[in-house]
């Protein structure tokens, strides 16, 4: 079975996907780096083809990280608004909503300027995609994990006890 890591950006999928990844002897995949890796910067597959080619690109990654058997994966803060990726990583995997509030992502992100989505005020769109997001990753999560004001470990071993 696999562990799929889900929430906003800044709730520390990829961060506590190491960690739990390091715990339980497994391999991490992240799908955004899987799209990096094979397409290049996220940012600029954004800023020259849009949105919805590189929710064509998530879909290929998701697909290829949800085909793998006990691994982590780690997906973009949008993975879950698409109901064929949410489907295809509950086959084999079970969904951990790591939920964060706003202030402790606004404090996670600030500074970081890779992020597309949340380009010009940090914010203002941060809240619209909470907004937008937040039902999405509820009703797709099979355990949901609250991460403020802890650690990654400690958000790893929340969830290896969660699953046990």
């Amino acid at each position: 079975m696999n562990i799929v890591l889900a929430g906003m950006p800044g709730c520390g999928k990829s961060t506590v996907g190491g960690a739990l990844s390091k715990m339980l002897k497994r391999e991490l995949l992240d799908t955004d780096a899987l799209i990096v890796e094979k397409h290049g910067d996220i940012s600029a597959i954004f800023a020259t083809y849009g949105e919805e080619y590189f929710r064509k690109l998530e879909r290929e990654a998701v697909e290829f990280a949800a085909a793998q058997r006990d691994v982590v994966i780690s997906t973009g803060g949008g993975c879950l608004a698409d109901a064929q990726n949410v489907a295809v990583l509950r086959k084999n995997g079970k969904i951990i909503y790591l939920k964060t509030e706003i202030r402790e992502l606004l404090r996670r992100l600030d500074g970081d300027d890779t992020r597309p989505l949340l380009a010009g005020d940090a914010e203002a769109n941060l809240k619209n995609l909470y907004a937008r997001r937040a039902l999405s990753y509820e009703r797709a999560a099979d355990f949901t994990v609250r991460t403020d004001g802890l650690m990654p470990e400690q958000i790893a071993e929340k969830i290896t006890e969660l699953l046990k």
